[in-house]
């Protein structure tokens, strides 16, 4: 199955079929019915929402919404946790509601980073109504959003340890595609390293909806710039801005801040502990070529690879293979090697990860960063638009209800 995985990735970020194998290509043909099938159901959910046959649903408190157009990779957790973190640092608590997909390690990871916050995670398939129990549950602020706009607008005038147990706003984690909830703000995520791949739909390309459904979108965030060429962020922020000609383009990138041992979360190593080793890295992650170019930078001596496909569970089979690569690491540099891996393996795996030992195996922490190409001060605009945005919405609930 992982192989399979593999070479269906493979295909999806083909720009030319003509140059893939044998076994590549006699896939084809059933990846082009599977695709198919997907957009039938896909244009046939949309329609049945646009005739008002399917019901959205309402939540007493605004819902920003965070997803992306393709599988993996995109940068939607790390933008969900810094939208908590400075909701939270603003008074404000938010409620993020999550499908807890493939055994929940981004769930894990994020309240872990989330500790002591006034942050809530909420996991479920029925996103509305796991809000339900929550609302119930701690109460929350029935307000249309003015609340949470006066919150951030006076964020750094008010102290923000007045916030209460009601929840003032739920976070959609991994959203655009779960239309049944309606929501106030779309922030949708892009992987600059690898946008659209072939441009298909699942499973023949990555795409999980047609491009122009970025129309839909209120604000893009081009995630990975730091290992993109300039001129190539400006290309995608143009194609971007072609399917809605006002959308507001950011762009971000991962910003590594410290190292933990995979025996003790709480052990806070310096970046500096990778200087100068023989790292294996180690990911099941959606893009972890940007993971190892991310490792690169903190100078080891010699890095290698073993990837699997995103939230992949080790097995046995692979610890084995793992001595393996390391014990031969050893042999061939003469110094003993380290596993370098993710949070998101950590928290899917820590107990197998575990079986490394004696070899040392340490977790990478990193935290979203905003980019800044031609604005001084990206984060502060970003934030700036999220609140004029906010504000608009709003003011629309508002007048709609006393209508």
């Amino acid at each position: 199955m992982e192989k399979l995985k593999r070479v269906v990735c493979e295909i999806a970020y083909s720009h030319d079929f003509s140059n893939l194998s044998l076994l590549h290509r006699s896939l084809l043909p059933l990846l082009h019915l599977a695709s198919s099938c997907y957009n039938l159901s896909l244009t046939t959910r949309n329609h049945l929402y646009f005739l008002g046959i399917f019901r959205k649903q309402r939540l007493p408190i605004p819902v920003i919404s965070v997803g992306n157009l393709t599988w993996g990779g995109n940068g939607k957790t790390p933008m969900v946790e810094f939208l908590s973190h400075w909701f939270s640092n603003s008074g404000i608590s938010p409620l993020i509601l999550s499908r807890g997909y493939a055994g929940g390690d981004e769930v894990k990871m994020l309240e872990r980073h989330l500790m002591g916050t006034s942050a809530k995670v909420g996991i479920g398939a029925n996103r509305a109504m796991t809000a339900a129990w929550f609302l119930e549950t701690y109460g929350y602020t029935d307000s249309h959003g003015d609340v949470i706009f006066e919150k951030l607008l006076y964020a750094n005038k008010v102290s923000a340890d007045f916030t209460s147990e009601k929840i003032d706003a739920a976070i959609l984690d991994d959203g655009m595609q779960h239309v049944s909830l309606e929501r106030d703000l779309d922030i949708v995520m892009v992987n600059g390293l690898m946008p659209w791949g072939n441009t298909k739909l699942i499973p023949l390309g990555p795409l999980r909806e047609p491009l122009f459904a970025l129309a839909r979108a209120d604000i893009v965030v081009i995630h990975h710039a730091d290992l993109v060429p300039e001129q190539n962020l400006i290309e995608l922020k143009l194609g971007v801005q072609k399917m809605k000609e006002s959308l507001p383009v950011f762009f971000s990138k991962m910003v590594p801040s410290h190292l933990f041992t995979v025996y003790n979360a709480d052990t806070k190593l310096p970046l500096s502990a990778i200087e100068g080793r023989v790292v294996l890295c180690l990911s099941a992650i959606g893009s972890p070529y940007s993971f190892v170019k991310c490792i690169e930078k903190l100078q080891p001596m010699h890095i290698d690879q073993l990837h699997y496909s995103d939230h992949y569970l080790l097995q046995s089979k692979d610890i084995c293979m793992m001595r393996m690569r390391l014990e031969e690491l050893y042999h061939n540099f003469g110094c003993t090697p380290i596993v370098v891996t993710t949070e998101k393996d950590y928290d899917r795996d820590r107990d197998i990860l575990s079986q490394l030992c004696p070899f040392e195996v340490l977790v990478l922490c990193s935290q979203l960063q905003f980019v800044s190409l031609h604005d001084k001060n990206s984060e502060k605009t970003f934030k700036e638009i999220f609140k004029q945005l906010l504000d608009t919405r709003s003011t629309r609930a508002n007048i709609s209800e006393h209508s």
